[in-house]
């Protein structure tokens, strides 16, 4: 027997051992900015938060390239998980322990539809971020073989995260969009939704079996949308009945998927009501304000991205929101643990907690 081959059944027997004991599983990330831990410090790309006051709150007080002032979404995810947090997959350090733990390909300023983002230049397309999945696999399959590598692949969480972008960013696009020129809504919607079920059905044919698919946010309601919107600061119906809409398609289309199957692979978190709990009632939760974003320029901090021109809160813990998009670290907490524990009105079918005990 080859070294290379003793050394790939050894890490096997590491990986069987791990998941006997009841190690963390890992995990896989896509999609955009509400889930990119950095991707595109490494893109020419004007869609980037790799300068301060991002990252404030992060352990090393420094921008990490999380559109956030500390943690995301991912990092909490895999704080729940008993993991620590998976690294972007441009990321150099990415390799070894590190790679078995899983990877991050979301970029911010993507979106289900390839023509989504255009104006950020260099992001990583959804088309993209699949082959650099698959490299993954090559990469850990060189490592421990392809049996194990599919092993990990079908034990592990992914999670998956699109839509605001195809409609803020291109739909709704400010000043104009090709578009709305050439589509109803309805029909947009459609046309979306088609393409995001290919999406879904390529990461099972990838060897996912544990898929948990983000709805979009309430995406009238952001510090920019209200800004750029809206009279009296209220949030925008358009959008907000756009987004409604959408995820109304995107749970049927799961549900549709799933009936394929006698165990679930695809579970919906309802990050739509979640947020709109926060914003309804945000003394509930500890804040101060769901309408102003901390760091910012403009109408309610919500018209200039958060970067070293902008003005920052000195409270992040009372805000919603920390820029004109994207949730402060304490909100990311607040819906991490409502994905692992919610109840049904929260994750349909099932709450990650539950699907992460699945035995497949």
């Amino acid at each position: 027997m080859e070294p290379i081959s003793v050394i790939s059944c050894l890490v096997a027997v590491v990986i069987m051992v791990a998941k006997a004991s009841g190690a963390p599983p890992a995990l896989f990330i896509f999609g955009d900015s509400l889930v990119d831990s950095g991707n595109n410090n490494y893109l020419l790309t004007n869609a980037r938060a790799d300068s301060a006051p991002n990252g404030i709150d992060y352990p090393t007080h420094l921008p990490t390239g999380r559109f956030s002032n500390g943690l995301n979404i991912p990092d909490f995810i895999s704080e729940n998980l008993g993991a620590e947090s998976v690294l972007p997959y441009l990321n150099p350090w990415l390799q070894g322990d590190a790679l078995l733990r899983g990877a991050n390909f979301a970029s911010a300023g993507v979106g289900v539809l390839n023509d989504t983002g255009f104006q950020f230049a260099h992001i990583i397309k959804m088309p993209q971020q699949f082959n650099y999945f698959m490299e993954y696999k090559e990469r850990v399959a060189g490592m421990i073989g392809l049996p194990a590598t599919d092993s990990l692949v079908a034990g592990a969480l992914v999670a998956i995260c699109l839509g605001a972008n195809d409609y803020v960013n291109n739909y709704f696009l400010l000043p104009f969009s090709l578009r709305q020129l050439h589509y109803s809504l309805d029909d947009y919607h459609a046309i979306v939704m088609l393409e995001y079920k290919k999406h879904l059905q390529k990461l099972y044919e990838l060897g996912a079996r544990k898929i948990m698919v983000m709805s979009v946010g309430p995406l009238g309601c952001a510090p920019s949308q209200r800004a750029s919107r809206s009279a009296n600061g209220e949030c925008h119906a358009g959008l907000q009945k756009s987004a409604a809409d959408f995820n109304s398609l995107l749970k049927s289309t799961l549900d549709e998927l799933n009936s394929h199957f006698a165990i679930p692979v695809y579970t919906y978190a309802n990050s739509y009501a979640m947020n709109v709990d926060m914003m309804t009632f945000p003394e509930a939760y500890g804040f101060k304000t769901s309408r102003d974003a901390c760091c910012g320029r403009g109408r309610f901090n919500g018209l200039a991205p958060c970067d070293h021109l902008a003005r920052c809160c000195p409270d992040r813990d009372n805000y919603v929101f920390w820029d004109a998009f994207h949730p402060t670290e304490k909100a990311s907490r607040i819906i991490a643990a409502r994905f692992m524990n919610g109840p049904p009105s929260d994750m349909s079918p099932l709450n990650l907690k539950t699907m992460m005990q699945l035995d497949l």
